[in-house]
């Protein structure tokens, strides 16, 4: 019976787990909605103002991105690790890191700091590389202009000659079940090429281009990190949803194979005791 007992105790357990796993699922879910519609609110703008600071860039002679644009040599990268702060949500988090790993192996005998975006990352990042700050508590208040500040902040270190090139490394959201890891160059400003000619027409600009394409530069950085945290805002939900809909379904089969080893132990159990009453009573009557 003590078998049993043990038994009865794990079903209880996991039957628990299922509850817990099914409703962080079910929240997870209706985040996921809120963020995925961020997101996919937010592309078509991002991708527009991209188009246009080409369109411009394009007509113009020379180099007028200034300090944005300025390439220096290699010897400090700075890689801006954006992760979560809970965990419970699969691989989301180890594949940022692992690829944070790889960029400052790929730029071995250089120095590599990292600045992160999450809890997570923060923690397991900080045991192996420099991690300069950390911005955890973005999440708690995920606005445009609150990245913003953080965007200004990576800015300056360039500007100032700090660091020689800037990384963001994040899931970029595809749908609930897929997140792609993407590592882009935020800084310095890669040469801007495109197939598509650039936009002819007679066109008034007030103020000059070169002043409307330095003032769309530091907006474009803005949105640039602004969208890489939405993109993994909405990629940890999928993941998690994900994560947590695969433990709820292996913790039901679990749970019924233990009932049914239960179920077999319990029969087992009365078969043998009424053959020890069977047996007692032929002792009797012999």
């Amino acid at each position: 019976m003590a078998n049993l007992k043990e038994i009865r105790n794990r079903i209880t357990s996991i039957s628990s787990t299922m509850q817990i796993t099914s409703a962080m699922k079910m929240v997870s879910a209706a985040k996921l909605k809120k963020a995925q519609d961020a997101i996919t609110a937010m592309r078509p703008y991002a991708e527009k103002l991209t188009e246009l600071l080409q369109n411009l860039s394009a007509t113009l002679d020379g180099d007028v991105g200034g300090d944005y644009t300025t390439q220096r040599e290699i010897k400090k990268v700075l890689v801006v690790a954006i992760t979560s702060n809970r965990g419970l949500c699969g691989a989301f988090n180890s594949n940022v890191i692992k690829e944070v790993k790889n960029r400052s192996d790929y730029y071995t005998g250089k120095q590599v700091d990292v600045f992160a975006i999450g809890k997570k990352g923060n923690d397991i990042l900080s045991k192996t590389l420099t991690v300069i700050d950390n911005q955890s508590a973005i999440f708690d208040d995920l606005t445009f202009d609150n990245v913003a500040q953080i965007a200004e902040v990576l800015t300056q270190k360039f500007v100032a000659g700090e660091y020689d090139r800037i990384e963001l490394v994040y899931n970029q959201f595809k749908n609930a079940a897929t997140q792609i890891i993407q590592t882009e160059q935020f800084l310095p400003l890669a040469p801007i090429q495109s197939d598509q000619p650039a936009t002819s027409g007679d066109y008034i600009f007030e103020p000059s281009k070169e002043e409307i394409v330095l003032t769309l530069i530091p907006k474009s950085l803005k949105t640039q990190l602004y969208k890489g945290i939405r993109d993994s805002f909405a990629s940890e939900h999928g993941a998690r949803m994900t994560a947590m809909h695969k433990a709820t379904d292996n913790a039901t089969e679990l749970r019924d194979q233990l009932k049914l080893t239960y179920n077999k132990a319990r029969q087992a159990a009365i078969t043998n005791e009424i053959l020890e009453i069977v047996g007692g009573a032929e002792a009797l009557n012999g």
